[in-house]
């Protein structure tokens, strides 16, 4: 019942506007469709999201190989990574692309579920019990999610530990969200109501006044920092790090920092601003920098990022060193689910705890809040506002009404 019997692609456009590819996987009774994100800061070492030629090229050699996936058992993620490895032998998907691997693979899935009248999550990983992670959402973008003016800090971010449901933790968000916007237009009344390309408001102002005027926005609405509500940072210090001079470059804030001067910077953050959530505040392959971090705050989520991009192998590395107490999962960062959940299984054997997490550009589907439920993600980091993000928090009301559901996670 679960063999493919067709699979069929097409170009369609993420959330930034830009071409990507969506596929259609079929079994005899259902069919399954997944259209690849993409991101903005990405990775060195994480899969090529498109081949040269772009995702027409994806679409063409997807064409020319999908008689290889008939009759592959579609809930067989092994098998279908097999495939796809028989065609793209890279390291890197630089012949098909990780945003093929990912939507075929992810296409499959959702055709497994369907036949098999099946959640995905469930279908995915075949559990008693699940936990549903707590959404964590952007409120202030800045980096490579927003234009000149922006703070360099890529993401200030929210979430609501101690909610009791998902709808309250979503709400949550959604209220500071809110309340933000608020204080930027008083603040400045040339504010244009921007956001950048994650919802996040997206104001002319320096690192710390964005993050001065979140916390108060936390706070104007009865909040505890770091107990009702918490704060999170993504740093992304891999788009300030110029290798050649061994330097965090600020541009927009007008200053430097060396190696020991990133880790004051990002821990007088944390400090201050008790950041419950830390991702990449060094740069990607700085692994004994995210020690010292690790070893300074072990109550704080210490994320990796572009320094693990949900590769097994480079994570197994993070933890042997203590690089990090926690990883992000984003499925095409790996490829294809089968290398997504390989990479779950080294994080759970390790204790690190996990984070899935949407891309920059994302599509309309809900597929990875599945992921975040299957692998036992502390947080779903999915955005707050606009619909490619609403779509994952939806999904996850959807999923809370589960008799499998066993609670929330606890950070």
């Amino acid at each position: 019942m679960t063999l493919i019997t067709a699979v069929h692609g097409r170009i369609i456009y993420n959330s930034r506007g830009q071409p990507t590819i969506e596929v259609d996987v079929s079994t005899k009774t259902h069919t399954g469709r997944a259209a690849a994100p993409s991101g903005a800061s990405v990775g060195k070492h994480e899969a090529v999201a498109f081949p040269k030629g772009g995702a027409r090229r994806c679409l063409d050699i997807l064409e020319d190989n999908r008689a290889k996936f008939i009759g592959v058992n579609s809930a067989d993620q092994k098998a279908i990574y097999e495939t796809l490895k028989s065609i793209d032998d890279t390291k890197d998907y630089s012949v098909i692309g990780g945003s093929t691997a990912f939507a075929v693979s992810m296409a499959s899935a959702q055709a497994a579920a369907l036949t098999g009248n099946t959640p995905l999550y469930k279908s995915i990983t075949h559990k008693d019990n699940y936990r549903l992670p707590v959404p964590l959402g952007n409120i202030l973008g800045g980096g490579a999610h927003a234009g000149q003016g922006a703070p360099d800090i890529q993401e200030i971010l929210v979430c609501a530990p101690q909610s009791r449901s998902i709808r309250d933790a979503i709400q949550t968000n959604i209220d500071v969200h809110t309340q933000l916007g608020i204080l930027l237009s008083k603040r400045d009344i040339t504010f244009t109501r921007g956001r950048s390309d994650e919802g996040g408001w997206a104001p002319n102002m320096n690192n710390e006044q964005a993050l001065e005027i979140s916390a108060r926005a936390c706070e104007e609405l009865g909040y505890t920092l770091g107990r009702e509500v918490a704060l999170g940072v993504d740093f992304a210090a891999s788009t300030q790090y110029r290798e050649e001079h061994n330097k965090y470059v600020y541009d927009r804030a007008g200053f430097e920092n060396d190696a020991g001067e990133q880790i004051e910077f990002a821990s007088d953050i944390i400090k201050r601003y008790k950041i419950k959530y830390a991702e990449d505040a060094v740069h990607e392959e700085a692994f004994e920098e995210m020690v010292t971090l690790t070893e300074r705050f072990p109550d704080t989520l210490i994320v990796g990022d572009d320094l693990t991009v949900t590769n097994h192998a480079i994570l197994q590395r993070a933890a042997s060193q203590k690089s990090c107490n926690a990883a992000i999962l984003k499925v095409n960062q790996a490829g294809s689910l089968y290398e997504a959940m390989e990479f779950a299984r080294t994080a759970t054997q390790n204790n690190i705890r996990l984070i899935t997490s949407h891309r920059s550009g994302e599509s309309n589907d809900s597929q990875i809040t599945h992921v975040g439920v299957a692998t036992d993600s502390v947080l779903l980091k999915a955005g707050i506002l606009g619909g490619e993000r609403v779509a994952k928090l939806n999904e996850l009301l959807r999923i809370s009404g589960n008799d499998l559901i066993r609670g929330v996670a606890e950070l």
